[in-house]
């Protein structure tokens, strides 16, 4: 039998309603049986953890990544681990040669494999996590849907990404809501937990019911104190009343994949991320993930497509409340040869460690900034301290524009990237697919670039 994430109020106990539930359904679980017996339409088997992977070496051949270059951007797009890629070319051969019957098999059992594997990641319930496509698309439908009366206020920051800055303008224009930005540090070098956690708190309003901020600032490096900044706001929050409560609502993206946390060391409302940079899962993949106290306070402005939303609008089951995650998760066709191979990606980080994971990606980071900030031609911009920064290094390179940095280090086939705001810096990422003499390496040319 096909299962699905069940929710206490959805389950019936009329007998007669039960075997009407049955009996309308009985078409459908008999395609199923059908779809079970032909090719390409059996249950999708997991790939096995690959073995003799004991060093980052071993790790780094996972990957198809060019040979010849020192990867410093792979947080901008995954390339896929084996176990992912193989995972989508399994399923991509099952749609290819059974469409109808390969779908209907594996699209509920896999969605739910997905959610299974990232909500042990990230330690929360399967039901609260809605399946995206990018961290652009979670935003979207999470500002998008806020429920917020004429006159409130959402405060962000003059850090952001397009995607949240845009995503706020709309709907801010749809509600009647207002918009303020703040900076949360004068210097990112040399900010602090107590600078930015200050700058929140003073711009907080009666009227503030968003703050959107962003977890790892891809402008500066700079990684904000999420949980202190829960933290103050919960004090602030003590003394209102639900529907005026300050959600937290935090773009993770550039720490998915890179911290050791789980969503109840950050303490935020909601968390929304592209599932295809540092967890190197299928690209076009994401996620938004609600406390289930929050989610109340979003709608739904795609319909959903499961089998629970599909059976209540179908009258065979009662109208009751739904997952939030599910009601959240829009519905439609997507490219579920790659969706469905999100569970691997999960899997390859859990088997690999996500201590052993944060451990690596910040000693890599701290002998970069280290070896940058004793060059005097150089102006380093993202913070020494681990605690606020995470795998992204911005800076600058005295006479010479960001975009030339980045041109004379790809001369030397190594793959930069400038930061995409107003004010531009020079941007090299070190991760798991970059070694200590990667990273020695572009110290050495960085420095040379003192004569070019």
């Amino acid at each position: 039998m096909i299962e699905i994430f069940q929710h206490p109020h959805l389950q019936t106990s009329d007998p007669m309603q039960r075997r009407q539930f049955l009996a309308r359904t009985g078409l459908a679980l008999g395609m199923a049986a059908v779809a079970a017996n032909v090719p390409f339409a059996r249950s999708f088997a997991r790939t096995a953890w690959p073995q003799n992977i004991d060093t980052w070496n071993e790790v780094r051949e996972q990957f198809n990544l060019a040979p010849d270059l020192i990867h410093m951007s792979t947080f901008f797009l995954a390339s896929h681990p084996r176990p992912v890629r193989e995972a989508i070319e399994r399923h991509r051969q099952g749609l290819d040669a059974n469409p109808f019957e390969y779908w209907w098999e594996n699209e509920v059992p896999r969605e739910k494999e997905v959610l299974e594997a990232a909500s042990k990641y990230l330690g929360v319930s399967p039901t609260d996590i809605a399946l995206t496509d990018s961290t652009t698309m979670g935003l979207g439908l999470l500002y998008g849907s806020l429920t917020l009366r004429p006159g409130q206020e959402i405060l962000t920051t003059t850090h952001d990404h397009y995607s949240t800055d845009r995503s706020l303008q709309l709907r801010a224009q749809r509600t009647g809501a207002t918009v303020k930005r703040i900076s949360l540090y004068r210097n990112p070098a040399t900010t602090s937990t107590e600078e930015i956690v200050d700058a929140m708190v003073k711009a907080v309003r009666p009227k503030t019911r968003v703050v959107a901020v962003t977890w790892v600032h891809s402008c500066t490096g700079v990684k904000l104190p999420i949980r202190q900044m829960a933290d103050a706001l919960a004090k602030i929050n003590r003394k209102r009343k639900e529907q005026d409560r300050v959600l937290l609502c935090v773009d993770g993206v550039h720490g998915l994949g890179v911290e050791n946390v789980t969503m109840s060391d950050l303490e935020c409302d909601f968390f929304v991320a592209g599932t295809h940079k540092w967890l190197f899962g299928p690209r076009g993949t994401g996620l938004v993930w609600g406390k289930t106290d929050a989610w109340p306070a979003a709608n739904a402005i795609i319909p959903a497509f499961d089998s629970a939303t599909y059976e209540i609008w179908m009258k065979l089951r009662p109208p009751e409340n739904i997952p939030f995650g599910a009601t959240m998760t829009p519905g439609g066709f997507h490219s579920f040869e790659h969706r469905w191979a999100l569970s691997e990606a999960f899997r390859f980080h859990e088997g690999l460690g996500k201590h052993r994971i944060a451990e690596r990606i910040h000693s890599l980071n701290r002998q970069l900034k280290e070896g940058l900030a004793g060059m005097k031609h150089v102006t380093l911009h993202t913070p020494m301290s681990e605690d606020l920064s995470a795998g992204i290094v911005c800076f600058e390179i005295a006479g010479l524009a960001p975009d030339k940095v980045v041109e004379r280090l790809r001369e030397r086939k190594i793959v930069a990237s400038v930061t995409p705001y107003a004010t531009l810096y020079a941007r090299l990422a070190p991760s798991l697919l970059t070694s200590p003499e990667d990273v020695e390496t572009t110290i050495r040319e960085v420095h040379s670039l003192n004569k070019a």
